[in-house]
């Protein structure tokens, strides 16, 4: 089996999962030496260009490692990855890749499109106006109160024959609004501007085949990176919500889904009210969690299983190391204006307590650091202290 994208935590994990399960794996990133093919659950791995600078080059070059490796199986982890490999399926006749065909992704990526059909379901997303470019976004903004959140319609968008990844943006106010808006790459027009939800995150994941559950799994986010919303740091595992899980259900459904997918909502503090923020059509960064928890989302996917056990360890509690550190250092170098932190959010001294706190519990695992394959905390603590 072939995983790409080796320098992602969730490449980590489907490796170790992979491996344990008794796969011979093998890995490539375009950095050549990943956090992935540190694991000693590696067979072997090799650079590739980065698929989204050149996208091209990055399947010719996956073709060949599937031929060197007699590959047959193939899973991409980013979403640039799969936007590259899922259009040339028929350069890889005889070698299964596990998700569905380009333009079902593509639709799924398309935040605006996700968004519509969560309003035809009756699921609530947050207030929002849509702009098609940097002139827009002043008259888009005019019905909606601020703070906002500036999402571009793709996380990944098209730019000069290549991708970038785009990013969110908060603002809270019109001077702030205006300058984000003109540092928007114009190929990640169209931009969603919506009311920003204040609440908890929830994740709800899926495994379907066949318009079925094969395995589901939810957790809740108690620390992200940045601070004011980005990736989660610190997770806990939690029941699902019988609620948000036939919601989950019935929005993927609406694109025929099949395979892995994440779809993720805030609980508004005030209201109690769950609005969908987004779907991710792949596999996620904190996947490790659900893995210790037990759902094992990459061996159920490769092994074509009809059904996984319902129950999973709930509260079970997992820290990024490295990104517990740089959420430490983002709180204590800027201000929380800065970081465009949430009303009531916990000040300086108290993250400091609580991450140190949180670290001692019993419950809570580091997802990067095993005592029984140390080489990937030490990949990525090198490769940390490099870009620092």
């Amino acid at each position: 089996m072939l995983v790409t994208d080796g320098e992602q935590r969730a490449a980590l994990a489907i490796v170790r999962s992979l491996g344990a399960a008794g796969h011979r794996v093998f890995v490539c990133s375009a950095r050549g030496r990943s956090l992935a093919g540190a694991s000693r659950h590696s067979s072997g791995q090799a650079r590739v260009p980065d698929p989204l600078r050149d996208p091209a080059a990055f399947v010719d070059a996956i073709a060949d490692l599937a031929a060197r490796w007699g590959i047959g199986t193939l899973l991409p982890v980013s979403e640039a990855a799969l936007l590259a490999l899922l259009p040339e399926r028929d350069r890889f006749a005889g070698i299964r890749i596990p998700f569905p065909p380009a333009e079902t992704f593509r639709r799924i990526c398309d935040k605006a499109e996700v968004a519509a059909a969560a309003a035809r379901l009756g699921i609530a997303v947050p207030e929002q106006r849509v702009a098609r470019s940097a002139d827009d976004v002043a008259e888009a903004a005019r019905e909606l109160r601020f703070p906002l959140v500036l999402k571009p319609a793709r996380s990944v968008a098209e730019a000069e024959g290549g991708r970038v990844k785009t990013s969110v943006v908060h603002v809270d106010g019109p001077a702030a609004l205006d300058a984000a808006a003109r540092s928007v790459l114009p190929g990640a027009y169209p931009l969603l501007l919506q009311e920003r939800i204040v609440g908890d995150g929830v994740g709800v994941f899926l495994l379907l085949r066949g318009g079925e559950t094969v395995a589901a799994f939810a957790h809740r986010r108690i620390r992200e990176k940045p601070p004011s919303g980005g990736v989660s740091v610190f997770r806990e595992s939690a029941a699902l919500p019988a609620d948000l899980l036939e919601r989950s259900r019935a929005l993927l459904a609406e694109f025929a889904w099949e395979g892995v997918a994440m779809v993720e909502y805030k609980r508004d503090a005030a209201t109690g009210t769950p609005y969908l923020m987004e779907i991710n059509g792949r596999f996620w960064g904190s996947l490790q969690l659900a893995v210790d928890a037990g759902v094992d989302f990459p061996a159920l996917l490769v092994a074509d299983a009809e059904r996984a056990p319902s129950a999973y360890r709930v509260g079970a509690r997992s820290r990024w190391e490295w990104g517990e550190v740089d959420h430490l250092i983002a709180r204590f170098r800027r201000t929380p204006r800065e970081l465009a932190l949430p009303p009531g959010a916990p000040g300086r001294a108290r993250a400091l307590l609580d991450i140190l706190r949180d670290a001692a519990a019993p419950r809570s695992r580091a997802e990067i650091f095993r005592l029984s394959d140390p080489r990937p905390f030490l990949r990525e603590t090198m490769d940390w202290l490099a870009r620092r």
